[in-house]
């Protein structure tokens, strides 16, 4: 059964701004873009790099090793890496893409939870 678990204050998370934070033994990324929060994993699925040490331009976050993208409204593959070409390809048969696990996120109040 799952439940949500406060993981933040709104006025802690800025517009256009991220953060790791760990539930029940799960890394999470949280963001904040405009009025909006997005929960994602915090693992990259491409070679497991924390998201929160990447870039996020609008909904898209960037994973500071390979590149790979996802958009945190719905975890999915934007770009799976920045690689192009032959070694694109070969790295897509040795991890296919895979979206990122999305969240429920919720405000109440003051207060940013988390459904895990």
């Amino acid at each position: 059964m799952s439940e949500y678990t406060d993981v933040s204050k709104t006025t802690d998370i800025k517009d256009g701004e991220m953060k790791g934070v760990n539930v029940a033994g799960q890394g999470i990324l949280i963001a904040r873009v405009g009025e909006a929060y997005y929960a994602v994993s915090n693992r990259c699925p491409h070679m497991g790099a924390k998201l929160a040490e990447g870039t996020l331009e609008g909904r898209i976050v960037t994973c500071p090793r390979h590149g790979s993208q996802f958009d945190l409204s719905d975890g999915s593959v934007v770009r799976w890496t920045k690689w192009s070409g032959v070694i694109a390809s070969v790295g897509k048969l040795i991890r296919s893409p895979k979206p990122i696990r999305i969240y429920r996120i919720k405000v109440e109040g003051d207060k940013v939870l988390v459904e895990v």
